[in-house]
């Protein structure tokens, strides 16, 4: 046996909340510097008379990293990090913790398993409440990991994670801090069902077969299986939504806008910049994320269980 022994207890909703949110941090920490490269390569093209004239260009992942240490230092790829961590507190511990929850509430009273479309419906449910309640930390994180550091010709133009929060508020108004909910729904709603939903039937049908046991070896196959399908179906949306949210007022009047403008000027191939690091930060995070959320669960389980016990 590989981890905690599953409790005998089901988890509460409260750890499921709380172990959501602190696995989906653990798991930013590690993967980071592979969002902001796929964030850095998405919005290539973009701008090409600015970039020229920065003389940088991205090539794959790790160019895309060493580029960045190179040019902006080591701390470049982790630009973004603390906006990052509030995003995940907030998001990961609506979308992943209380998915549980609200699948049981679709789910018809006497029903042994939950079906594909309940488990749908509540992915997409989960996902919409998370972007929207934690869409200005998103807005921030892609802000701060698509600015170049480049001394003199720097772009940056926040000082700190708390001041850009204040800055975007004053120059775009509060609808500045939720700009591209629309896209960032759409996104995690299909992020939310490609990884809850697959990760749910892969570890239901290997358990049900006893292909594996509880364990780490099933948690970490359910969950690389999970990032795959996450990062197939979501990745056009994903490079929609990063332009848009990057991008500065009155440059795109729309998602739809910015989508059409991506095809005429780049094709539809560009619907996919990025996809190497997105899967290789969503195949990582996933699997990080879900295996750390396990034993999360069961380690606060055991915690709240020793304390209700009289002995």
């Amino acid at each position: 046996m590989v981890g905690l022994k599953p409790s005998d207890v089901p988890p509460t909703t409260a750890v499921k909340f709380l172990g959501a949110g602190t696995a989906a941090c653990f798991a930013d920490l590690l993967t980071f510097p592979l969002d902001t490269a796929k964030v850095r390569l998405q919005i290539q093209g973009e701008n090409q008379a600015a970039q020229a004239a920065r003389g940088v260009q991205y090539r794959g992942v790790v160019g895309t990293i060493l580029t960045m240490v190179r040019t902006e230092g080591l701390r470049s790829p982790y630009n973004g990090l603390v906006a990052g961590l509030h995003r995940q507190m907030s998001f990961a511990s609506i979308r992943i913790g209380l998915y549980d929850s609200v699948k049981q509430i679709y789910t018809p009273k006497g029903a042994d398993h939950s079906s594909i479309a309940t488990r749908i419906l509540a992915g997409c449910t989960t996902g919409a409440m998370a972007v929207t309640c934690a869409q200005p930390t998103d807005v921030v994180k892609i802000r701060f990991q698509a600015s170049v550091t480049l001394g003199p010709r720097s772009n940056r133009k926040y000082s700190g994670t708390m001041d850009a929060y204040r800055t975007i508020a004053r120059e775009e108004g509060l609808r500045g801090l939720w700009k591209g909910t629309f896209p960032n729904i759409t996104r995690n709603a299909i992020v939310n069902c490609a990884e809850m939903v697959t990760y749910d039937i892969i570890k239901e049908k290997l358990l049900d077969y006893r292909l594996l046991t509880d364990n780490f070896p099933c948690h970490f196959v359910s969950a690389f299986g999970a990032g795959f399908c996450a990062t197939v179906v979501a990745s056009p949306v994903d490079v929609v939504k990063t332009r848009y949210m990057n991008s500065p007022p009155g440059q795109y009047r729309s998602p739809l806008d910015c989508m059409l403008k991506l095809v005429v000027r780049e094709g539809p191939t560009a619907f996919y910049k990025g996809f190497t690091p997105s899967f290789l930060r969503l195949g990582t995070w996933n699997v990080m994320m879900f295996v750390t959320y396990e034993q999360m669960q069961r380690a606060l389980m055991k915690v709240q269980m020793l304390r209700e016990s009289p002995f």
